[in-house]
């Protein structure tokens, strides 16, 4: 991750997305688990750059929600409670909610780019379920949703809506063995199949009724299964 080694001209704000894009891959992958202390002294060598650009990249990851920073106890990966899961689930679902009557207002349907984004994504989660690919299966997961709100066209929502989803990357990363016993590895690919082609029929009231099942709160149990 150094200047030389990126090709010798990486401004200091270069090296600070770096040092987001790889702590928010390894946080959201479940490599970092909930709770886990980040040491800047170890990161800084792992990364192969200096403390600045580390502590602005933390920073920033704090501001989405993803790190805590603790006083005089340093900075550590978040964890969410059941509280904080089931309100964050809440606001996820009244958002969507929002973004598919905007969508579908007037019941002219979906505009077809977005609407092919949003199958893209479907695709991606039907190819790695069938590959067995757990985590591309859930990057797939996080890219449909912000898909779907995408479909509203409706800018500030998506900001508003992104960092709620970012945070749900952290229960979901904790989850991704438990749910694989719980359930086939296609039963996720096939509940947003049902919800994409929902949204592709037009049907605002199919398409809520759809977000209804799909947002259940089975995820809330001792031993949670997913969303």
């Amino acid at each position: 991750m150094t200047a030389h080694a990126a090709g010798g001209g990486l401004e200091a704000a270069s090296l600070v997305e770096l040092a987001v894009r790889r702590l928010r891959s390894e946080i959201l992958s479940g490599a970092l688990a909930p709770g886990e202390r980040l040491v800047e002294e170890q990161l800084t060598r792992r990364f192969g750059t200096s403390r600045a650009p580390l502590r602005e990249a933390l920073r920033r990851l704090g501001e989405q929600g993803l790190v805590e920073h603790l006083p005089r106890r340093g900075v550590r990966v978040a964890e969410l409670s059941a509280r904080d899961v089931d309100e964050l689930f809440s606001l996820r679902d009244v958002l969507e909610q929002f973004a598919v009557r905007a969508a579908l207002a007037g019941g002219a349907g979906p505009e077809p780019g977005p609407l092919a984004a949003l199958a893209a994504t479907v695709e991606r989660m039907e190819r790695a379920a069938a590959a067995g690919e757990a985590l591309e299966q859930a990057a797939a997961h996080r890219d449909f949703h912000l898909a779907l709100v995408a479909l509203a066209g409706h800018h500030h929502l998506r900001r508003a809506y992104e960092p709620v989803l970012m945070r749900l990357q952290l229960y979901m990363a904790t989850n991704l063995r438990r749910e694989a016993r719980a359930r086939s590895a296609g039963e996720g690919a096939r509940r947003h199949r049902r919800l994409y082609d929902a949204i592709a029929s037009g049907d605002l009231d199919a398409v809520l009724a759809e977000l209804e099942r799909h947002g259940g709160r089975a995820y809330l149990t001792t031993e949670p299964t997913g969303p």
